[in-house]
């Protein structure tokens, strides 16, 4: 069993920074695979990035490529989400995700853990 807690999210205007966190707990495997998801209002929820729990495969989605920067510490059982430039457009709850296999999906249904979500607001 995995828990994931979101933290880090806030108002920010636009052209700003924030760094999202997703702190983990319970056994990670090597073949797992972390990502987050957004939910903007009105609209289903995204996937944004996504990132293996060993190795260095990452996957982005178009909208943030470039301005986002996914990461984790293994160490401290942590996955980060950077996120620059940010347009009034990524006002979203953001969520961080687990599944137990090792590709990074960019389809939620393929995601077996979630987090509660953090709220992420950008004004302009």
């Amino acid at each position: 069993q995995v828990h994931l807690a979101e933290s880090g999210g806030g108002r920010v205007q636009a052209g700003g920074s924030l760094r999202l966190s997703c702190a983990i707990s319970g056994r990670m495997f090597s073949s797992y695979t972390l990502a987050w998801f957004r939910r903007a209002p009105g609209k289903e929820r995204e996937f944004v990035a996504g990132i293996r729990w060993f190795g260095s495969i990452t996957d982005y989605s178009d909208p943030v490529k470039g301005r986002f920067t996914v990461s984790r510490d293994n160490a401290a059982n942590t996955m980060y989400l950077q996120m620059n430039g940010l347009k009034p457009e990524d006002t979203a709850v953001y969520y961080c995700a687990a599944r137990t296999y090792p590709e990074v999906l960019t389809n939620e249904g393929d995601y077996d853990y979630w987090g509660q979500g953090t709220q992420v607001t950008v004004s302009s």
